[in-house]
């Protein structure tokens, strides 16, 4: 019997499960990935690559995987359809529902998938533009929506932050980029880059109510209660300019509002803040002293502070902390983003202005309007299921997992069973996918090309993300679609929709986020005649790049261009923009937080606070289902302080019920002594149908949000309150069936 030939290679490649795109080698077992490793060869990342990114191979061979697009029948069953019959059908349906209800009625939400093919999404919204929809949602503003509205109050500097490589001093606020790569700075290999910024002499200021993989590498970690962000930041403030610590000269000539900003702050003296925030006294003395004195730093605000309520505040307040101690790019400084990929520009040191923070649509349901982040996702289940003009009757989700990520599972599920036209695109069931009319499978991040200029990018989300140094790279697919698929990306079956429907579709790049453009957009009359590949679509995105793509293409394994020195030029004579610390709407809340009394009124019903978390196996819902991640646990654990554990009196793996106003999950009790006691934590991502709720889902992963509801909604961004919630932990008796499994 002849053995079939085994033809093994390895290639370079990109990981993109997350924003890090780290640099990686791939093992090929006849065009099929076998194994990742990071790749060691001149990457600034040095050869560093997370367990997500070696369990690669295993999403792309995973058993359940999807294969061909599938149609939902009226029986709940679903069937395979081929990728031309889908768009087909779902172009008669979408002709019918935009004739009869408008295009506004069509929406878009997009999760975090399109982080493996961002040019997918590029796609996607010229097909809303072109159909006359404005319904575009995604789950940016149910994560860190405050990074673009606190800018639009705050202002930005043209210049970018300092650099992290040459501060003296940083502040993380919420972020643990040790585990959470693209969360926070520094950004390639952040664990190296932590100690290595030790061994400098960086003093590292983390605020944090655990303590995580980042704040071990901290010279103070900041532990408050949870939702406190804003006093310690108000309290931070007020110290630097009450000792007249701030940065007098930077702030005559770039910023105005400081003595709304002072008054605002001064009833946060540092003993109130240690008292309410639960953080010795001392501590918030050095922290304040330290990052005045500086001379070099930042602050970065993530996801944990904005999950909280007061999220724009704590962004808010961190801006102008930057801003009063001069903590932006300066004259002559190196600026901290290069431009590889993305087009050339000469950064000032000047500021952007504030732009208003509210667009001009209105949403039906809870006073919602149009943000600086995009439209709220969490208005999104109450715009389905409401019926009258506005409602929104067709959904295409993009690498989003709804029934995991909205609040109120329940309330989810019904909206999206309540739609006439809801088609997901992902490579897997998941159960937002059960609810869909389709499920349209889309090519894996190792079967398409991939380039950084997504990352580069991410310095227009934001204050301090992206790359700090001069790298780009560009690979190419180096898997081959598994054999007899039939496999789409969302943009080219929404493209093939365009065609059908006799729409003209335009590709645009902006380069910069709001009125904050640092050069002018790029815009092209895409052919029609035929939907443009990945690899074009990437060509188009880097048409004006720095560096051609030819370039950084013949670099198989990146290239760090350390020879391209961008330097931050004079702010112009005539610039009369300035970045504002007084903004009426957060120094509103300023006075609403410090009247608001520390002691919450249901301490004595929920006496617990939760804190969603993340698992370094798992990016989002996303992971879960395969060995090399799970390693055999399937359940998100509910860690407690040993000492609620010992009042609870539930052991190691033990079940317990948590309940919040809104609703109740069952986990499975876990001991974590880096937590104070009174606060609770679980990852988020797990879930099951609702229907389903039993004591076994404890097991299989329970959803946390069904603690979460719509009762305490951010005014500004919609983003709901996730972090801080008020919780009640009792003891359930595990059954018998299940205790195995924990």
């Amino acid at each position: 019997m002849i053995q079939p030939r085994i033809n093994l290679e390895m290639k370079p490649s990109i990981c993109r499960n997350c924003l890090a795109y780290c640099p990686i080698i791939v093992t090929l077992e006849n065009d099929r990935p076998v194994k990742v490793v990071g790749d060691p060869i001149g990457t600034p990342y040095g050869g560093y690559i997370c367990p997500k990114g070696r369990a690669l191979p295993e999403q792309h061979n995973d058993p359940a995987r999807l294969l061909k697009p599938l149609r939902r029948n009226t029986d709940g069953t679903f069937v395979s359809v081929t990728s031309n019959q889908a768009v087909m059908e779902v172009t008669e349906r979408l002709r019918d529902l935009v004739n009869s209800f408008g295009p506004d009625a069509i929406a878009l939400y997009t999760g975090t998938g399109p982080v493996s093919n961002p040019t997918g999404q590029i796609l996607d919204y010229a097909f809303f533009r072109a159909l006359g929809s404005s319904s575009t949602f995604s789950s940016a503003t149910l994560d860190k929506p405050a990074a673009h509205t606190s800018t639009a109050l705050h202002g930005n500097w043209m210049a970018g932050s300092q650099r992290f490589e040459t501060a003296d001093t940083w502040m993380i606020v919420g972020a643990n980029p040790v585990l959470a790569k693209s969360n926070g700075v520094p950004f390639h290999n952040p664990g190296v880059r932590l100690k290595e910024a030790q061994q400098r002499g960086l003093k590292l200021i983390v605020i944090d109510p655990r303590q995580t993989e980042t704040t071990k590498r901290a010279w103070l970690h900041l532990q408050p209660k949870p939702g406190e962000d804003p006093t310690l930041l108000a309290a931070i403030i007020n110290i630097i300019l009450t000792e007249g610590l701030e940065d007098g000269d930077f702030l005559a000539e770039n910023a105005e509002g400081l003595d709304e900003l002072r008054r605002a702050v001064a009833p946060f003296t540092p003993r109130y803040a240690a008292e309410r925030a639960d953080v010795p006294l001392n501590d918030i003395l050095r922290a304040a002293h330290t990052f005045a004195a500086g001379p070099r730093g930042g602050v970065v605000c993530s996801t944990g502070p904005n999950f909280a309520e007061y999220g724009d505040l704590s962004f808010y307040l961190g801006l102008c902390l930057n801003t009063i101690c001069g903590r932006w790019g300066r004259a002559g400084d190196r600026a901290a983003y290069q431009n590889i990929l993305l087009p050339a520009y000469s950064p000032k040191a000047q500021p952007y202005p504030p732009y208003p923070v509210f667009g001009p649509r209105a949403m039906r349901v809870h006073g919602l309007r149009q943000n600086a982040s995009g439209l709220p996702a969490s208005s999104l289940a109450d715009e389905i299921l409401m019926p009258g003009d506005g409602q929104i009757k067709a959904l295409f989700c993009v690498g989003g997992n709804p029934m995991q990520s909205w609040p109120l599972p329940e309330k989810t599920r019904a909206a999206l069973e309540a739609l006439e036209l809801l088609v997901v695109f992902d490579y897997r069931m998941t159960l937002t996918a059960e609810s869909a009319h389709y499920v349209i499978p889309p090519p894996l991040s190792l079967e398409i090309p991939g380039a950084t200029y997504r990352v580069e990018s991410l310095k227009y989300m934001g204050v301090s993300r992206g790359y700090e140094i001069p790298w780009a790279q560009y690979a190419d697919a180096v898997a081959v679609e598994p054999a007899g698929s039939d496999l789409m990306d969302d943009g080219s079956f929404l493209f093939r929709v365009a065609q059908a429907l006799n729409l003209q579709l335009e590709w645009v790049s902006n380069a910069g986020f709001g009125p904050h453009i640092e050069s002018p957009p790029r815009k092209f009359r895409l052919d029609m005649s035929r939907p443009p590949s990945v690899a074009e679509m990437i060509e188009m995105a880097c048409s004006e790049s720095r560096v051609p793509l030819d370039d950084v293409r013949s670099h198989k394994h990146g290239h760090l261009y350390d020879e391209i020195d961008v330097r931050i030029a004079p702010r112009d004579p005539d610039c009369t923009a300035m970045l504002q610390l007084g903004d009426p709407l957060m120094m509103d809340d300023l006075a609403h937080v410090y009247d608001e009394a520390s002691d919450r009124p249901d301490r004595a019903r929920y006496p617990f606070l939760l804190m969603p978390r993340r698992s370094n196996n798992f990016m989002n819902s996303v992971g879960q289902t395969l060995p090399p991640l799970h390693k055999g646990t399937h359940h998100n654990p509910v860690h407690l302080h040993p000492s609620d554990m010992a009042a609870i009196g539930v052991g190691e793996g033990q079940l317990v019920r948590l309940a919040s106003a809104n609703g109740e999950m069952l986990g499975a009790a876990s001991a974590d002594p880096s937590l104070k006691p009174g606060t609770v934590t679980t990852w988020q991502g797990f879930g099951h149908r609702p229907d389903q709720a039993n004591a076994c889902n404890a097991f299989t992963g329970s959803s946390v949000t069904g603690l979460i509801g719509l009762d305490r909604l951010d005014p500004i961004t919609g983003m709901p309150l996730m972090s801080a919630v008020p919780v009640s932990i009792t003891k359930v008796a595990s059954p018998a069936e299940c205790s195995s499994a924990a």
